[in-house]
């Protein structure tokens, strides 16, 4: 099969019948082999009876209905898990994604060797409100994953199908796909710049949190994949350096108290100096991060996934 198209959606369902005609328009143009895979997140709307609809016109259409709102991430896992395409696209429903562009997302991934392609909404049908948080999320998510894509959260995406079977998406991490892959082994990634559509039916589901709730999910990405297999080097490395601070603010007070006792003065006070509460904290905080380390390499040491790695060949 040359195509799996992956379509997670959350109440919809004026928009599906479009979406499922156009999609089969741009497939026997180009004589595809295909099936498109709509995940219904806990729908509330007749979404889910569309689909089952359009699954008796079309022996393309597969569907997945969960019982309650997950969340894209999941939406998205369901569907690569099941997805048979050589070639992997996803897209939104809600006609923002033009399934034009799957021709050219299909020949970049099979022609010209890309393990995944990011669409890029250069220009944007969004209020400002939307579009400015935007830019400063994906600046700050090229900065942290080291991936030089403008859009990192842009639905319309194409991947080899090995691609989407080695990496795992959960909570919201929808938005950093293209960072999974990377950590994953999948170096090739490349752009395209898709065409943007306003919004034809309902309203946006994401609100103002996903900005804060992305920014917290790219520092937890950042931290796993940077040290989630050694703990000890990041946590005893900064324990290590907090506990040294407060070792020589502590030698600093009892130099000075040593001092002032050996020129016959005995009022200044240990408790008077602010080294003082700088070497009790730092050492303290600095035994704790210690210990946080070598728990982490203890639970590390003992997880089923310690010595599993990708591997692409073997002879």
């Amino acid at each position: 099969m040359d195509i799996s198209v992956v379509i997670p959606l959350y109440n919809e369902a004026e928009s599906l019948p479009e979406l499922q005609a156009w999609i089969e328009r741009v497939m026997e143009a180009n004589h595809f082999s295909y099936e498109i895979l709509y995940v219904n997140d806990g729908s509330t709307d007749d979404s889910w009876e569309i689909i089952e609809q359009l699954a008796m016109q079309s022996p393309h259409v597969k569907g997945v209905k969960f019982r309650r709102n997950y969340g894209k991430s999941p939406a998205l896992h369901c569907g690569f898990e099941r997805a048979k395409g050589d070639v992997v696209i996803t897209m939104d429903a809600d006609l923002q994604d033009s399934p034009d562009e799957i021709p050219e997302l299909y020949r970049m991934i099979k022609e010209d060797g890309y393990d995944m392609i990011s669409g890029w909404k250069k220009k944007r049908y969004d209020p400002l409100s939307k579009t400015i948080p935007t830019r400063l999320f994906n600046a700050t998510a090229r900065k942290f994953s080291g991936v030089s894509l403008h859009d990192f959260n842009c639905g319309l995406k194409s991947y080899r199908n090995e691609v989407v079977k080695n990496i795992e998406i959960y909570n919201d991490m929808h938005r950093y796909i293209p960072y999974l892959a990377k950590i994953a082994g999948f170096g090739k990634i490349g752009e395209r710049v898709v065409q943007h559509q306003a919004r034809k039916y309902g309203k946006t589901k994401f609100g103002m949190n996903r900005f804060v709730n992305g920014y917290l999910d790219l520092i937890t990405l950042w931290f796993t994949s940077k040290f989630g297999k050694k703990p000890m080097h990041f946590f005893g490395l900064w324990g290590s350096a907090m506990f040294l601070i407060g070792f020589v603010a502590l030698v600093y007070v009892l130099v000075m108290k040593l001092l002032s006792l050996m020129a016959g003065d005995l009022r200044p006070l240990v408790t008077l100096s602010p080294y003082f509460y700088i070497s009790l904290t730092a050492m303290v905080m600095g035994t704790q991060m210690f210990l946080a380390g070598f728990l982490g390499e203890l639970i590390s040491r003992n997880s089923p996934q310690r010595n599993k790695y990708k591997i692409e060949k073997e002879l």
